[in-house]
């Protein structure tokens, strides 16, 4: 398969916006999405306190080759997290110092690998964003071809250009394009909601109280199943 980079057009969102979603956890955007959207949970940071937020340039490699994907961290725009459909490969390394360091001088918002890295020492100094599967010394193919900037499934997610990317320390979540006001407005009302909550347990209320959970149904001790 040849290196193919489809012409696509996305409307770009305004970086304050993208500040908003930059503010809030991964958890509560998952939750806004009615808990789905998240990435495989290997799909981890590289380093502890690693963050990443923007809209997405997908990458789709033949297996074990990272052509595309260098073509992509030197096509996409500042801002932009370049998102690599490695099928879950982990056993070959599609990114690395390299990778890193020219995200990184290009001022890239991140990348998300299903698959591995390497290098990850230097990952970690260069403190360039790169979400993987794991880390394996062995390194890539190049120039067996993929596309760039197709529908993609990244950790069993599916991704298309332009949609917003979120990672931390949990992990990574995809916001489609196409709901991207309505989700924003559930997320930052949930998470001034589990301020609140935050506030009064701090006060002393139990997460019963707190989430106006029913109480559990009290039982006398012969009433247990099995009792004798």
């Amino acid at each position: 398969m040849a290196m193919q980079r489809y012409i696509v057009e996305f409307p770009r969102l305004d970086p304050s916006e993208l500040e908003l979603w930059a503010s809030i956890p991964t958890s509560v955007v998952s939750d806004s999405l009615n808990r789905c959207q998240s990435m495989d949970a290997r799909i981890k940071p590289c380093a502890e306190g690693m963050r990443l937020c923007g809209q997405a340039r997908t990458v789709m490699p033949m297996p074990g080759d990272n052509s595309m994907l260098l073509h992509a961290v030197s096509l996409a725009e500042p801002g932009q997290v370049v998102v690599v459909a490695g099928g879950g490969l982990d056993d070959v390394a599609l990114a690395g110092e390299w990778v890193a360091r020219c995200g990184k001088r290009r001022g890239l918002g991140g990348v998300v690998i299903d698959g591995s890295v390497r290098d990850v020492r230097d990952i970690r100094q260069i403190g360039f964003p790169i979400f993987a599967r794991g880390a394996v010394p062995r390194g890539p193919h190049k120039n067996f071809g993929g596309r760039m900037d197709v529908t993609a499934s990244v950790g069993n997610t599916p991704v298309q250009p332009g949609d917003i990317v979120i990672g931390d320390d949990d992990g990574v979540v995809v916001v489609p394009l196409s709901q991207a006001a309505e989700v924003l407005k559930t997320a930052l009302a949930l998470l001034q909601r589990e301020k609140e909550w935050t506030s009064q347990i701090e006060s002393g209320r139990t997460l019963i109280d707190v989430l106006g959970m029913e109480p559990a149904e009290e039982l006398r001790a012969e009433q247990r199943i099995g009792a004798a």
